[in-house]
């Protein structure tokens, strides 16, 4: 079954935003776990906008499912994922003005060097994943650095999912395959909402994990935190 890992980023955009530890991350991690999530989700910039290094740290005693971190590893970044351990990490090509993540890896262009992070933190025991376009090319050449998993960008989906057109499943349905078949895992998000959930999670074959951040605290705010968690576990697993 696909597994629901909470992005916890905007919980951090909202503290930060007058100072302080309100509203905490510690005690969000605490109870989306206790509604059922199984998987906390961060991800540091090196500008700390949202997600602080420090708070990498201070959640380890909070998770008892599965601890995601992602990012694009710089030093700063690698360095603080092998001290910290997650379940988890998930590379990501973000530029360091990137509002948000916008774009997968050219695991053609960066093979070398992703190569030799992924080893590096599969020599800790960490799962690894490479956040990526549904373009079958660049998922070929994934399995080439030794990665455990991919993470589909779902961003054109979601684009066109909300403009009616279903067809947008398609390249994610055939990355999905191909990553399968050469023995990587499959992850999704970006833009994933309760809108187009459970039609993308009935569709993609092999789907692992989904990251989901910013829609779902967004719903929150109308429907409370426990139901949106509990909503998307449902949509999930129908």
């Amino acid at each position: 079954m696909t597994k629901l890992s909470v992005n916890i980023n905007k919980i951090a955009t909202l503290r930060n935003s007058r100072g302080g530890s309100t509203p905490s991350v510690v005690d969000a991690s605490i109870n989306i776990q206790r509604f059922g999530a199984e998987g906390i989700t961060i991800h540091p910039r090196p500008d700390e906008r949202h997600i602080r290094y420090q708070d990498a740290y201070d959640l380890i005693p909070t998770i008892k499912t599965e601890y995601n971190i992602e990012g694009n590893p710089i030093e700063k970044f690698v360095n603080m994922v092998l001290e910290v351990k997650p379940t988890q990490v998930t590379l990501v090509p973000d530029s360091i003005d990137a509002l948000t993540s916008n774009a997968g890896w050219d695991t053609v262009k960066n093979q070398s060097f992703l190569r030799e992070v992924i080893a590096e933190f599969k020599r800790n025991k960490i799962r690894t994943s490479i956040f990526i376009d549904a373009d079958l090319k660049m998922i070929e050449h994934a399995a080439s650095t030794g990665t455990d998993r991919i993470e589909l960008y779902t961003e054109d989906f979601a684009t066109e999912y909300e403009k009616g057109n279903k067809d947008a499943i398609k390249p994610y349905v055939e990355a999905a395959i191909l990553s399968h078949e050469l023995g990587m895992g499959v992850n999704a998000g970006h833009d994933l909402s309760l809108d187009n959930i459970e039609f993308f999670g009935k569709n993609i074959p092999h789907l692992a994990e989904v990251s989901i951040g910013h829609a779902l605290i967004s719903e929150s705010l109308y429907l409370g935190l426990e139901n949106v968690v509990n909503m998307y576990l449902y949509k999930l697993k129908e």
